[in-house]
């Protein structure tokens, strides 16, 4: 009975190594080619859930897979602190292992990441110095031209998001001190810009925006994500 019971032991942890090894493999492999298609400098990290990995790899369907790339950049725009996670991920064991991508598909992609304001204020209008955190808003300090003439002030302005990306909005003006008040109605319109952010990687588009000290907080989601579709 001992014998059976080490034989079965030695076995459990072939098994457990040879699935960690394989789920190891798989990673590297989707981490690479993600590279690749995204022309990124490192490879990022990416993390196939649930145990055992070659369970669902013989079954061609896995159920979450993590995705850290970390900065990002498009020839718009750079994000950074970006993952990405896939759910229902279908991926048929013997495509997988041709590289043929044509019937590879899941069923969300949700990705997160950061815009960081010194971003955001490229953007910006010329006069704008600074954009930060607080928790009256964001303030955008600098020297605005009002009637030719240039006028120091803090505009607290609101991000919302468009189909073209985001939108910063002014919502209010501080004057310097010991300045002229401005009117909203004076800066409004020059200070309404977008940071053209439409989508993240695996065609997920913005779906919510949260303001926090450190940059823009953004989430986007795409559904039935087909990789051949993919570039």
């Amino acid at each position: 009975m001992r014998g059976l019971l080490i034989v079965l032991v030695v076995l459990a942890i072939a098994l457990i190594v040879g699935d960690r090894v394989a789920v190891g493999m798989a990673q590297n492999e989707i981490a690479r080619q993600i590279a690749a298609d995204y022309k990124l400098p490192e490879q990022p990290k990416v993390t196939i859930g649930g145990i055992p990995f070659l369970t669902q790899a013989l079954d061609g369907t896995y159920a979450d897979i993590g995705i850290r790339i970390g900065d990002w950049s498009d020839p718009d725009i750079s994000v950074r602190d970006l993952d990405v996670k896939l759910t229902n991920v279908s991926a048929p064991l013997d495509d997988v292992i041709n590289k043929r991508t044509e019937k590879l598909t899941a069923e969300t992609a949700t990705a997160t990441a950061r815009v960081p304001y010194d971003t955001v204020q490229r953007y910006a209008p010329a006069g704008v110095e600074s954009i930060s955190y607080s928790p009256e808003g964001l303030r955008v300090s600098g020297t605005f031209t009002v009637a030719g003439i240039p006028v120091p002030a803090t505009v607290f302005v609101t991000v919302a998001l468009a189909d073209n990306g985001i939108v910063v909005t002014p919502t209010s003006i501080q004057p310097a001190a010991g300045g002229p008040t401005l009117s909203l109605a004076a800066l409004s319109e020059s200070l309404t810009f977008t940071i053209p952010l439409e989508k993240l990687p695996l065609g997920a588009r913005l779906t919510s925006l949260e303001p926090a000290a450190d940059g823009l907080h953004v989430t986007a989601v795409a559904h039935t994500v087909r990789f051949s579709d993919l570039s």
